[in-house]
C-alpha cells in the first residue's frame, strides 16, 4: 500500500485523525491480518475521537471556566447539603434544552463555582454553547463596552451562548446601568437559552440586590420561577483544605 500518498490525501481532506490512525495501524505486528472492513472501521473510530477531542478542546476555551471541574471529580461525602438526584440531572443537560434556570446558593467556600463549572464542563462535552462570567467583572465590561462601541456585540453574544453561567452574582447593589444590562440579558434568554446562576445571597433578598422594585419584579419572575434550585450549606471547603495538610478536596 502507498503509505505516503495516502496520508497527504487524508490531511488533505481535514482527516487528520485518519491519519494518525493509518500510521499507528500500519506499525502493528497484525496488519496485515485486519480486513478492509476492520482498517476502515479503526480508521472512523480515530476520526471520531479526534474530532470529539477538538470540538470539547474549543468549546472549553470558548467557556472560559473558572475551574477545570468534572463530574467525576466531585467529592458526595462533603457534608454540604448537596442534593444529589437533582446536581445530577442538571450535569445530564435537560433543563439547558429546555432553556431553564438553575439557582446554586450558599455560603463563601462551599464550592458553587466548581459545581457551576462542572456543569459547564458537562454542558461542553454534550457540544453545547458555555459561557462562564462572575457578575462583578460582567458589569464592569459592559460598562467599557458602552464607552468603546462594543456594547451591542457583547449583549448578542451574551444572549446567544446555549447555557450562561452567572457567577458571585449579588456581591454589591446594581446601579441603573447594570439594572437595564441585567433586564436585557434575561428577557432576551428568556424561554431561549439556560441560565446557571451561583449567588452568597439567599434568594429573598435579590430583589434589594437589584434596587428598583419594577426590574427587580421583572428580572425576578424570570429568573426565579420554576428555577432549579439547590442551596448549599456547610464550612468553607477552603478552610478544611488547609486544616488538613494532603488531603483532597472540592472548591
Amino acid at each position: 500500500m502507498l503509505a505516503h500518498p495516502t496520508l497527504n490525501h487524508l490531511s488533505a481532506m481535514g482527516l487528520h485523525g485518519m491519519a494518525r490512525a493509518f500510521t499507528d495501524l500500519a506499525e502493528r505486528a497484525d496488519a496485515d491480518g485486519l480486513s478492509h472492513g476492520e482498517w476502515l472501521g479503526l480508521l472512523l473510530e480515530r476520526e471520531v475521537a479526534h474530532r470529539q477531542d477538538k470540538r470539547l478542546s474549543t468549546r472549553l476555551r470558548q467557556a472560559r471556566l473558572r475551574h477545570v471541574a468534572t463530574p467525576e471529580d466531585i467529592n458526595w461525602k462533603t457534608p454540604r447539603g448537596l442534593d444529589r438526584p437533582l446536581f445530577s440531572a442538571l450535569v445530564q443537560g435537560a433543563w439547558i434544552d429546555a432553556a431553564d434556570t438553575a439557582i446554586l446558593t450558599g455560603p463563601t467556600g462551599v464550592g458553587k463555582s466548581w459545581l457551576a463549572c462542572a456543569i459547564g464542563f458537562q454542558a461542553c462535552r454534550d457540544n453545547r454553547s458555555v459561557r462562564y462570567v462572575r457578575a462583578p467583572k460582567l458589569f464592569a465590561d459592559l460598562a467599557l463596552a458602552q464607552l468603546d462601541g462594543r456594547h451591542i456585540r457583547m449583549m448578542r453574544s451574551l444572549c446567544s451562548v446555549k447555557l450562561l453561567i452567572l457567577d458571585d452574582w449579588g456581591m454589591t447593589p446594581l446601579d441603573g446601568q447594570q439594572r437595564r444590562d441585567l433586564m436585557e440579558i434575561v428577557e432576551e434568554r428568556y424561554g431561549r437559552t439556560a441560565t446557571l446562576i451561583t449567588s452568597q445571597i439567599p434568594v429573598d433578598r435579590w430583589h434589594d440586590v437589584i434596587g428598583d422594585p419594577t426590574y427587580a419584579d421583572a428580572v425576578l419572575d424570570r429568573l426565579v420561577h420554576n428555577a432549579h434550585r439547590i442551596n448549599l450549606s456547610g464550612e468553607s471547603l477552603r478552610r478544611s483544605k488547609h486544616q488538613k495538610t494532603g488531603a483532597k478536596t472540592v472548591d
